[in-house]
């Protein structure tokens, strides 16, 4: 593994999200000296809050699993996860709903999967299940350990027997063909297949090596922090600062001064100079390059990325409580194929939603006035280079939402609002978010493993990446894993 040479002694993090707070800690865990440069008045990123009339609404992710991988920078430094986060699993941790009006809960306890599926589904259905989770173990073994977990710079290092284990596994096939080999009833081969949209691909073109992210969702649960999941990154800052960890929030980088080959400070939009031996840079890489480097330094394949879908999210303080509400239902459409070709192939938005609906106040009621509601509609679309105008479209797709919603089971859903926010692709790109995708590059062959951006610059020696469009990839749980292997470029591997 490639690490920093020269002096580390100094440590500047450009960005106070998941990523950069991660790297925080296990820098000041090492005995760097460390500043964080955030723009925002908060920490965050990304995960951020919106305040508004008595709610709170998070910006970002909503979905928390692989809680160890949030205690474990906290342990850098000495801290645990219980002082600084109160999680609760969520039971179901999906609702899924369908166009013929059936739905299937994804149980916190997979026998009670099982169950679930046998009922609906049937017998044999339910037993498939539980094979593809002793199938989705065995994959999360292998790809924990020796490909997400690991600084890669090379496809070399990857040489030896868990690669061939991996391919006997079928980690390289397709991810649709391989839920079928498990379950046979269409409904749960949408269900443990959508997750492919994460990685910016449809089950028929993702790699099987993606069923990851169901095992975290399905098998090892989803989780939700008190106080919501702004809760994180707010956890893990406050813990960097105890720690000796500055942070300069407010505070705008211009950009990175590099001479001789190597990342000598960062310059703010103020005109103050940060002296840094590392430069860790959180912000997204794409428009870090473009942005924050002289354009020399862009990798081409930085300018050649291919991007994930985006996505619409409408976030509602609301009167309304519906029926039959979970706090995360995954409402399916009729349509399954065309969706994903109309929007990652067409650039056009689907013509039958499929969607997310998240209701976290039936979790925890704080976050709303009393008797009210907090909803999050995610409507994945097409990003900034397909073919929608989203400043034109905007509105006119708002009532969109609003209408699929009401027509799929949640009636006057929108002379419930009170308080509403309105998230675009546009309004994605105007964050810094490169093609206005929230999910990053898209996690194609060529873009995965070794192939997707170091964490370490191949050309500046002391500048180092994390977050969802480096290594190892997107999500919370991969963004945090981002930030120890971006320390262990300063320090080394321990």
């Amino acid at each position: 593994m490639r690490t920093v040479d020269g002096p580390t002694d100094s440590v500047v993090v450009v960005g106070a999200g998941l990523g950069g707070l991660s790297a925080a800690l296990y820098l000041a865990g090492a005995g760097r000296r460390v500043v964080v440069v955030e723009r925002a008045d908060g920490p965050g990123g990304r995960c951020g809050v919106i305040a508004d009339g008595g709610y709170r609404f998070d910006t970002g992710p909503t979905v928390l699993t692989m809680p160890e991988l949030v205690a474990a920078p906290l342990a850098a430094v000495g801290e645990h996860l219980d002082d600084w986060l109160t999680l609760r699993r969520l039971d179901p941790a999906y609702r899924a709903r369908f166009a013929d009006g059936s739905t299937i809960d994804v149980r916190a306890d997979v026998g009670a999967t099982a169950d679930e599926i046998a009922t609906t589904c049937g017998g044999e259905d339910a037993r498939g299940w539980l094979r593809y989770v002793e199938h989705l173990r065995k994959l999360y073994r292998i790809e924990m350990a020796h490909f997400v977990e690991r600084n890669l710079d090379s496809p070399l290092q990857l040489a030896g027997w868990p690669l061939a284990r991996l391919a006997s596994l079928g980690g390289f096939r397709h991810l649709d063909r391989t839920v079928a080999r498990f379950v046979r009833d269409e409904r749960l081969r949408r269900l443990f297949s959508f997750q492919a949209m994460y990685a910016g691909l449809s089950p028929a073109r993702a790699l099987s090596i993606y069923a990851l992210i169901t095992y975290m969702d399905c098998v090892q649960g989803v989780f939700f922090p008190e106080g919501g999941m702004h809760a994180v990154p707010r956890a893990l800052a406050g813990a960097a600062a105890k720690h000796g960890v500055e942070f300069r929030y407010g505070t705008t980088v211009e950009s990175i001064e590099v001479t001789g080959g190597r990342a000598r400070a960062v310059r703010t939009t103020t005109g103050e100079r940060i002296a840094a031996d590392v430069v860790v840079v959180n912000a997204d890489l794409p428009t870090a390059y473009a942005e924050l480097l002289p354009p020399e330094y862009t990798p081409r394949r930085v300018k050649r990325l291919r991007y994930s879908p985006s996505a619409v999210v409408l976030h509602v303080g609301s009167t309304g409580g519906f029926e039959g509400l979970a706090h995360h239902v995954i409402d399916f459409g009729t349509a399954w194929d065309t969706t994903f070709d109309e929007i990652i192939d067409g650039g056009r938005t689907m013509s039958d939603p499929s969607f997310l609906l998240t209701t976290p106040t039936l979790t925890d009621p704080g976050l709303a006035p009393p008797h009210r509601h907090v909803h999050y509609a995610l409507f994945p679309a097409p990003n900034l280079r397909g073919q929608v105008d989203w400043v034109a479209h905007r509105e006119r797709y708002r009532d969109e939402i609003v209408e699929t919603l009401e027509k799929r089971g949640y009636p006057g859903f929108g002379s419930g609002i009170e308080v509403e926010h309105l998230v675009t692709p546009a309004d994605w790109g105007a964050m810094g978010l490169a093609a206005g995708a929230p999910f990053a590059a898209a996690h194609d062959f060529g873009q995965t493993g070794p192939f997707r951006a170091p964490t370490l610059d191949r050309r500046i020696g002391n500048l180092v990446f994390c977050g969802s469009n480096t290594q190892p990839g997107v999500g919370v749980p991969m963004v945090l894993i981002s930030g120890r292997l971006a320390a262990e470029r300063v320090v080394g591997r321990r």
